[in-house]
């Protein structure tokens, strides 16, 4: 199936550009209940599977082990975007494991942060693998192999015993064998696995984050992990993505009850405590369509949970403005989306 409009950008009243892709809805039973574009389509997750990931941590007991708090769990599973209190958190976690920053695989990146980065530059200091916005994950992944008593070395090499533990987790959460016609894998940016699968079974998968009372019995004993994973991200918010941000702002304006996860290429999922979770891919991977089809797609399926008008007014419609801080346009839903329900 072809991928669905999406989102379109206009310019003095007029289409500039069109964004396609593919989305996903599943109810609690894990039903598919909404869809645009193929549902089944496949493609990777990136870091939109840095909760699951930070999951097979915490379900060791290797979080407990090495006393991270709940705003290390947290960045564990965020994106974020090098501010001071995130390189903080990151720096500790590694002091808790008796290493250092040069353990981590991932390379040094600059801050996302606009404000971090400027500092980081008039202090004349070049951004560490502390600022990677995946240093947090990557410092779970370092506690897991020292809690299972695996080499540090190469924990990020996909026949590491790491990897070969998030694989299985992602495996039994979703039913999909790996190797199998609808799984991929490939390194991700940071130097890790990423796995590519349809979007129908992320939703699935996601559900769980928001209702892991809805673990079958044979994965019940990942509830309390999931449990702890939620309330670390509803405690802090501002660890998985930064201020303004929609990761962090979806969490913050519904107390939790909405949390979403992005991934690079316009990739995203969310869990809903309803029970209801989604996945969705924008075509060409441009960011800027993806909060925009998130928030109409809910919105059009009566799934906005309370609290989330201040996310609403901020993408539903996003103005486009010029460097003379102008509006001269608007991001905003179309295809399905752009008709009023």
């Amino acid at each position: 199936m072809e991928p669905e409009l999406l989102v379109e950008v206009t310019r003095g009243g007029w289409v500039e550009s069109r964004h396609c892709g593919h989305a996903v809805v599943v109810d609690e039973q894990g039903r598919v209940v909404a869809a645009l574009g193929d549902p089944d389509h496949v493609t990777f997750l990136r870091s939109t599977l840095k909760p699951i990931q930070a999951l097979a941590v915490v379900a060791s007991g290797a979080a407990d082990a090495f006393g991270f708090d709940d705003a290390e769990v947290a960045l564990m599973c965020g994106s974020h975007a090098g501010e001071p209190h995130h390189v903080a958190r990151a720096a500790s976690m590694l002091a808790k494991l008796g290493l250092g920053p040069d353990h981590l695989a991932c390379g040094p990146q600059p801050p996302a942060s606009p404000t971090a980065r400027a500092a980081l530059a008039q202090a004349g200091a070049a951004p560490s693998r502390l600022h990677n916005n995946c240093s947090g994950k990557h410092a779970g992944m370092l506690a897991l192999a020292r809690h299972r008593g695996w080499p540090v070395e190469g924990y990020h090499r996909a026949d590491h015993p790491v990897q070969q533990a998030v694989r299985q987790l992602v495996a039994d959460l979703t039913g999909l064998r790996p190797g199998g016609p609808a799984w991929r894998e490939a390194v991700d940016g940071c130097g890790v696995v990423t796995f590519a699968l349809p979007l129908v079974e992320v939703a699935r998968m996601f559900r769980f984050l928001g209702r892991p009372d809805r673990l079958p019995p044979a994965l019940a004993h990942l509830a309390p992990a999931v449990e702890r994973i939620r309330r670390a991200l509803v405690a802090h918010p501002a660890m998985i993505r930064g201020e303004g941000r929609s990761d962090t702002e979806v969490i913050r304006a519904t107390g939790g009850a909405w949390i979403g996860k992005v991934g690079a290429e316009g990739f995203y999922a969310a869990a809903l405590s309803s029970g209801h979770a989604l996945a969705l891919k924008v075509a060409d991977g441009q960011e800027r369509a993806r909060p925009v089809a998130v928030v109409a797609l809910l919105e059009r399926l009566g799934l906005l949970p309370p609290g989330a008008e201040a996310v609403r007014a901020r993408w539903r419609r996003v103005p486009v403005t010029n460097t003379r801080g102008e509006v001269v346009g608007e991001i905003r839903p179309a295809g399905r989306l752009g008709v009023v329900p």
